[in-house]
């Protein structure tokens, strides 16, 4: 794949993504970083971030590093995600998910997710399978 390819593919982050304020750092087929800056809208009742906007971003990260790695004419959907809580993260810091592949198949692509806090500490772990399917462009939403 060449760099222009990979660099459309690492950019072209969903609306979703773009909601919660997900920033790439770094993309490539063998490793893509993400930062998430931890905002009070993202908080849970204890005031710290709430593990769906960690499963956001990491279910993000799992898609752009597994779209990274296809071929013209497919696209990725997450089939599981686990995950394990073992750091709280605080509003005013910053979520960094890292994702690193366990298995490239032709079917299936597997990603270790590591998201650490400011500090450097681990946050959160988590193993994401991804299915690769055939897709052809889906039929334009109406807006209006």
């Amino acid at each position: 794949m060449n760099d222009d390819r990979l660099r459309e593919i690492a950019n072209h982050q969903p609306e979703f993504a773009k909601l919660l304020g997900i920033r790439l750092i770094e993309g490539g087929p063998d490793r893509v970083v993400m930062d998430l800056p931890v905002t009070e809208a993202l908080s849970n009742r204890n005031g710290v971030m709430h593990g769906g906007a960690i499963l956001g971003l990491t279910d993000n990260i799992g898609g752009t590093a597994s779209s990274l790695n296809l071929k013209p004419g497919q696209n990725t959907v997450t089939i599981e995600s686990k995950v394990n809580f073992l750091r709280p993260i605080r509003i005013g810091d910053v979520a960094r998910a890292t994702a690193t592949p366990v298995h490239i198949g032709g079917t299936t692509q597997i990603w270790d997710i590591a998201v650490t806090r400011g500090d450097g500490k681990l946050a959160a772990k988590v193993t994401q399978t991804q299915m690769t399917i055939a897709w052809k462009d889906p039929a334009p939403v109406s807006k209006g």
